[in-house]
């Protein structure tokens, strides 16, 4: 039955759980000719429809054109993780040294608000995508995991956030939560809500075009310029153009280097009884991961499957975008064992999903947002796989700065934010993917040998600008 069970990895269904389950639609439009609007946002998944949504709430009479190459939600947005987390993948280091430790953590509580503001918007709008607010729970599974989560804690605690926000769990309390093995220690972390991704971005391009905002989909863009769009099936011309492409970023005239894009793949099992989750713990739909390097995510679904997903696929080189590489069988199948072996009673499970896609990287890892008055051209993004709510701050704040709004957010240690363009090939795929591999064979070693990867552990704080 085992054996059974695992093979059910390579006939699961090759795509998005989440897209699957949507009621079948039809695509809307595309842009059939040229058009003039006040602003033009290119990328129709969450960062370009919250910016709509918001800039439609300040001034409804605004003309605002979403362009999109394939559908609202086609890429990260509709087939990420699930996780609205309130994180921002660049450090609060990165971001004091950009202002003050003060301005670091205003805006960190301002990630933590957008995580309910999401909840706010649902339930104003009416949008039903699985909602739920049960924070984020990471276990330590040996002991230099456990170290350094007792070190954060403090950390975290001295800089100023309460318990109620990060708090160190022993390790009976960290298994009520999630009952994997080898638990050591856990973090909790409040500000973080499970959604369908899926029918939350496709939810908000319902309720924007409610609101008179135009979506084309199938239109894919050539070029941005001067207050024009150029797309394969006309030119938008407007006073402001956004761009909002994330990992797809790398398809856009002058623009390859920006963004890195890197492939993050999922599963998801079938249904499971109630008596699993007794065993797994997982009560109230917590967000869960370990501390390894090698970067894993899951949650619990509203019909309780287990979505569970990590960066598997290394960078392609030249910043390629495959859609086999999505499907890359061998990843999906150590997925599956990883899953299993934080859940061992899961060994019977079948996986009836498998997918992937990417998600963009800025060259120091630290996202943001800028928008210039005297050009009209902004742009925002960079999460990190850490989108799904940060995309909404920044939306947010992109409204505020494209109608002149000075607000808390406007000012924020992010906004403005511009990376360094990632290095030409191969440098960028020699960088890259050396080190994964360092990331990889720390956790392997860590597992073995239960000692601290000390190398490893300055690679990740690096890669994370601390």
């Amino acid at each position: 039955m085992v054996g059974s069970a695992a093979e059910s990895v390579a006939k699961a269904v090759p795509r998005a759980l989440w897209l699957d389950q949507m009621p079948p639609m039809g695509r809307r439009s595309g842009l059939g000719s040229d058009v003039e609007v006040d602003i033009a946002i290119v990328g129709g998944g969450f960062s370009g429809l919250w910016t709509a949504y918001y800039l439609s709430l300040i001034d409804p009479s605004l003309r605002i054109q979403v362009i999109e190459r394939h559908f609202c939600g086609y890429g990260a947005s509709g087939r990420n993780g699930g996780w609205a987390v309130g994180e921002l993948a660049g450090s609060f280091d990165t971001y004091a040294k950009r202002s003050s430790p003060s301005e670091a953590m205003r805006q960190a509580r301002a990630v933590f608000d957008s995580v309910d503001e999401i909840g706010r918007v649902v339930r104003r709008e009416d949008i039903e995508c699985a909602y739920a607010k049960g924070g984020w729970i990471r276990a330590a599974r040996n002991t230099p995991q456990a170290r350094r989560q007792a070190e954060e804690v403090e950390h975290e605690l001295a800089r100023g956030f309460t318990e109620d926000e990060i708090r160190l769990l022993e390790p009976d309390e960290a298994r009520q939560h999630m009952g994997a093995t080898r638990v050591a220690s856990g973090i909790f972390f409040s500000a973080c809500a499970a959604v369908d991704p899926a029918r939350l971005v496709r939810g908000l391009a319902d309720v924007v075009e409610r609101a008179g905002v135009k979506i084309a989909e199938g239109t894919t863009v050539t070029s941005i310029d001067d207050k024009r769009v150029v797309t394969t099936s006309g030119t938008v011309k407007a006073d402001v153009v956004i761009r909002a492409t994330e990992g797809y970023t790398r398809d856009i005239e002058g623009a390859r280097r920006d963004l890195l894009p890197v492939y993050s793949l999922m599963v998801a099992t079938e249904p499971l009884p109630e008596s699993v989750f007794d065993e797994i713990g997982l009560g109230g739909r917590p967000t869960f991961s370990d501390d390894r390097f090698m970067v894993i995510y899951g949650q619990r679904t509203e019909d309780n499957r287990l979505a569970f997903g990590g960066r598997g696929v290394p960078y392609l080189f030249g910043s390629k975008i495959s859609s086999s590489a999505e499907l890359h069988l061998p990843s999906h199948e150590l997925l599956r064992s990883t899953l299993v072996d934080l859940f061992p009673q899961l060994g019977d499970t079948e996986i009836t999903h498998r997918w992937g896609g990417v998600l963009g990287i800025p060259r120091d890892w630290v996202p943001g947002l800028r928008f210039d008055r005297g050009t009209g051209q902004g742009v925002l993004g960079g999460y990190v796989g850490e989108g799904v709510a940060a995309s909404n701050l920044a939306g947010r704040t992109m409204a505020e700065l494209i109608v002149g709004s000075e607000t808390d957010r406007t000012s924020l240690p992010w906004v403005g934010v511009q990376s360094r363009r990632w290095e030409p090939e191969p440098f960028r795929w020699i960088g890259v993917r050396s080190s994964r591999r360092i990331l990889a064979a720390a956790d392997t070693r860590e597992d073995e040998t239960d000692r601290e990867a000390n190398v490893a552990f300055k690679v990740s704080r690096l890669l994370r600008g601390a």
